[in-house]
């Protein structure tokens, strides 16, 4: 799949759980400027997405893709991981 030629929206954010089977809750931090006093505001949203395979851990930083609805709260499927969290 190119991502050049697909419609469908991407985003990359930090898995904050992943108890579900073939869930995992990944939150998006969003940075915009603020429109009157012109200050950095931080902005989070969490999504749930299907994990297919169950292989995310918390902390892992992922890309997740627009997707048509698996249940009744997810409407995204973990594309890959790009970072691997640390290991205790």
């Amino acid at each position: 799949m190119s991502e050049a030629t697909s419609n469908k929206r991407t985003l990359e954010g930090v898995v904050v759980s992943n108890k579900g089977e073939q869930t995992v809750v990944v939150q998006v931090e969003r940075k915009f400027l603020h429109p009157r006093y012109r200050k950095t505001v931080r902005s989070h949203k969490k999504y749930m997405a299907h994990d297919a395979e169950n292989t995310c851990n918390i902390g892992d930083i992922v890309r997740i893709i627009e997707s048509a609805p698996i249940s009744k709260r997810k409407r995204w499927t973990m594309v890959q991981v790009l970072t691997r969290a640390e290991q205790l």
